[in-house]
């Protein structure tokens, strides 16, 4: 889809859903994994094993370039299920998740297959839950956007088995635990996977989007003794950051959360004991997400369904001394994006192409039959799916803000990221990818960099529009 035509569906497009003729209609299962990185078996990951993702990842398209708006659950979320990105909708904190506070008229990704007729189907966490303590409630899953809205219990931090506690000082929901359990029984994704497959069974040839939320790898790290066991302790290798690797980074990127800094005060066994729990995490995840594909297969389902793999963002282990999530380096904000739609002449290949995560609403439309509304601001994936080589957009862009005092935003090119901060003294950074993919190099202030520091000052500025495939 070339730019013009883009913006010309934009201008003919309705806010009000609508079915185009003579479409198939499309099911759509939309699989999303709280604070999941690309350790995942088909994005490269030596070691992490995700056969079922991996799976997947052969009959559809890998984005190996996908990226959030956003760092932080609800605003990331809120943003792919709105279409519209954070200063649009609203939500730029997991405080306040309600975007229908700022665009009371939005037409949700769900809401819009609901519209259409489609059963509308939510298991767990698809917009902001918090986790542990809000596992189980239904708080902030927007009932107008669902025919049928489930979140199953999980005991979480309070499942009996072997534990350890690597930051005791933290609160719930940052604690750096890792708990080994007997089995999965009392786990939210467990169930969550359980009540999939009972819909989906329930379901006949009725069409569906289901939207369908797993919470790990979230902290605390759940799972049973055979995942951990996947992952050794002695082989697990902590990231390697180079000295002084932090002098060149602006005060404002290591004052959103200090405390994820200097490795959150772990010892290199402690950060061992961590990337275990994190790897056992992603393979029980896996595992759930595995048991549904399967379903949709055993149902005679699978030609007939899209189905959407993403991480609601990047989360770091240990890369420049940070943990977890919040923040605007490579590891914070791109996260992995699955595509599989049946009939694509793209499946089983892997796009380069800079994605962001506010084109999944676009993508899921079309490849549904649907007309989104004219607000969305993104753009579709679909000519992707059939091409995923083909000229895209010129960079993706991400943003972050803390306490109302803290202001960043950052553009990823093919060659470059450029990140400006405002508060607690501002500050630049530019990374050169092609030599420094860690981005441990901040080239801002180097003169032979001034030309690509200027243009991506310039890129910034313009904006999202101006990064769209030209006509």
């Amino acid at each position: 889809m070339t730019r013009r035509s883009f913006l010309a569906s934009l201008a003919t497009a309705v806010a009000a859903c609508t079915e185009a003729p003579d479409a198939k209609p499309r099911n759509i299962l939309l699989i999303a994994s709280d604070d999941l990185n690309n350790t995942l078996g088909c994005y490269g990951h030596p070691v992490v094993q995700t056969p079922n993702l991996d799976d997947l990842a052969s009959r559809g398209v890998v984005f190996e370039r996908a990226y959030c708006q956003f760092p932080f659950c609800g605003p990331s979320r809120a943003s792919l299920l709105t279409g519209l990105r954070p200063d649009s909708s609203g939500v730029r904190g997991n405080d306040n998740v309600d975007f229908r506070t700022t665009v009371p008229d939005a037409v949700t990704l769900p809401q819009l297959f609901k519209n259409a007729g489609r059963r509308a189907l939510r298991i767990g966490k698809v917009f902001h839950m918090g986790v542990p303590g809000g596992v189980g409630s239904d708080a902030h899953q927007d009932p107008p956007s669902w025919d049928v809205s489930i979140s199953p219990p999980g005991l979480e931090d309070l499942t009996p088995g072997e534990r350890g506690e690597l930051t005791p000082d933290l609160r719930r929901g940052l604690r750096m635990d890792w708990i080994r359990t007997a089995d999965g029984s009392a786990q939210a994704d467990e169930a969550a996977a359980d009540k999939a497959i009972e819909l989906l069974e329930a379901q006949g040839s009725e069409p569906f989007f289901m939207g369908l939320g797993f919470v790990r790898p979230h902290v605390p790290f759940v799972a049973p003794g055979r995942y951990f066991d996947l992952y050794p302790e002695a082989d697990m290798v902590p990231a390697v950051n180079p000295p002084g690797d932090l002098d060149d980074i602006p005060a404002p990127a290591k004052n959103l959360r200090p405390f994820l800094w200097n490795n959150m005060g772990m010892s290199e066994a402690e950060q061992r004991q961590a990337l275990r729990g994190y790897y056992a995490s992603v393979s029980y995840m896996d595992a759930q997400a595995g048991r549904v594909l399967d379903a949709l297969e055993r149902l005679g389902l699978a030609d007939n369904t899209v189905v959407a793999f993403f991480g609601d963002h990047g989360w770091s282990l240990g890369e420049h001394t940070h943990w977890q999530k919040m923040g605007l380096m490579e590891e914070a904000v791109r996260a992995p994006l699955i595509v599989s739609a049946p009939g694509r002449r793209g499946a089983g290949r892997k796009s380069k192409a800079l994605v962001e995560f506010v084109d999944i609403y676009p993508t899921l439309a079309e490849l549904g039959g649907l007309q989104p509304p004219a607000t969305l601001e993104g753009l579709s994936l679909a000519p992707l799916l059939d091409e995923p080589d083909r000229p895209w957009k010129r960079s993706a862009f991400s943003q972050v803000e803390w306490e109302d005092r803290i202001y960043g935003r950052t553009v990823r090119t093919d060659r470059f990221r450029y990140t400006a901060w405002e508060g607690d003294g501002g500050g630049e950074e530019l990374y050169d990818h092609q030599a420094d993919p860690g981005e441990f190099r901040n080239l801002a202030a180097e003169a032979d960099f001034a030309e690509p520091l200027q243009a991506h000052r310039k890129l910034l500025a313009d904006g999202w529009r101006s990064a769209l495939p030209p006509a």
